[in-house]
């Protein structure tokens, strides 16, 4: 049914991913602790300041509160899915890349790595959702607490307690798909500029269709260009998504994806859509240029 060499590929794929996903991983999450920590703060009563100044204050607040370890609180879900979402996102890219290639060996197109990025994004939507939802109510937290919810700040005890309290209280499986709307709307526009970005910069750094001889700097460069591009893209999708997956399920600020976005902008501006972008594009550059070096090297050791 299925050819070795097919198989070969797909494990290959599967292997070189889960190794770029950790790197990307230990490289980024601190970033990402503060972007969430940025965008789920409450806007300040009129008259009084934020409870975050800005990504370097929230950094300095969260090393004296919680220590190093408060800036990978919230890691424990994204590591242990972190081998099979990668592994997901660069198999079925390459699926992808065998369907659209004319045929075997030839380069693809920037507009066909496009294409590739968009579909990879569609079936890796279905695992950032419950994750992400996990990590984000768990690096809130500390954010939400100074509203003077008290029971806020200590709702969960770790990943597998918000897993289990979303089941028993917010409808079951369903509870963890919260988001899942903005969170395609992130990943599937996210992933086409990442990965046609990557190929542009590949090409144009080698000067044509063939990137084989890459070095190791250009191919960092590439990722690190092409993890901005993802969020330069779809960075106040992914606010909204954040702002939905911690909304109180009981007495909900937002009815969805749309009465967010319009809730946000009416509030705090164009500028709420980008609460800790400089956070996440400072993640985006190293923790990207770790992924696709680390996927690219395992790649081609592997044969």
């Amino acid at each position: 049914m299925f050819s070795e060499t097919w198989m070969a590929d797909v494990a290959k794929d599967l292997a070189s991913g889960t190794v770029g996903g950790v790197a990307q991983l230990l490289v980024g999450h601190p970033f990402d602790t503060i972007k969430v920590k940025l965008q789920s703060q409450p806007a300040p009563v009129p008259g009084q300041p934020p409870k975050f100044s800005g990504a370097m204050d929230a950094v300095r607040q969260t090393l004296a509160a919680e220590g190093p370890r408060g800036l990978y609180k919230g890691m424990g879900a994204p590591l242990a899915t972190v081998a099979v979402f990668n592994a997901v996102l660069f198999t079925v890219r390459g699926q992808m890349e065998t369907l659209l290639r004319s045929e075997p060996g030839v380069p693809l197109t920037v507009g066909q790595q496009i294409i590739a990025g968009a579909g990879a994004g569609v079936a890796v939507s279905f695992l950032a959702c419950p994750t992400e939802l996990i990590k984000c109510r768990l690096q809130a937290q500390s954010a939400m607490g100074d509203t003077g919810a008290v029971a806020v700040a200590v709702k969960y005890g770790g990943p597998m307690d918000v897993a289990k309290q979303v089941l028993r209280s917010e409808g079951g499986a369903r509870g963890l798909f919260k988001g899942l709307v903005p969170t395609m709307a992130r990943e599937i526009p996210g992933n086409a500029a990442m990965f046609g970005v990557y190929e542009a910069i590949k090409q144009f750094l080698a000067g044509g269709q063939d990137t084989s001889g890459l070095g190791r700097g250009s191919l960092m460069a590439a990722g690190g260009l092409a993890g901005a591009a993802f969020w330069g893209a779809v960075y106040p999708t992914d606010v909204v998504k954040s702002v939905i997956q911690i909304d109180d399920y009981k007495n909900p600020k937002f009815s969805g994806s749309i009465d967010a976005f319009r809730k946000i902008l009416a509030s705090e501006g164009a500028a709420g859509l980008y609460k800790g972008f400089g956070p996440a594009m400072s993640r985006s550059v190293p923790a990207n240029a770790a992924c696709f070096l680390a996927y690219e090297v395992t790649r081609s050791s592997l044969g």
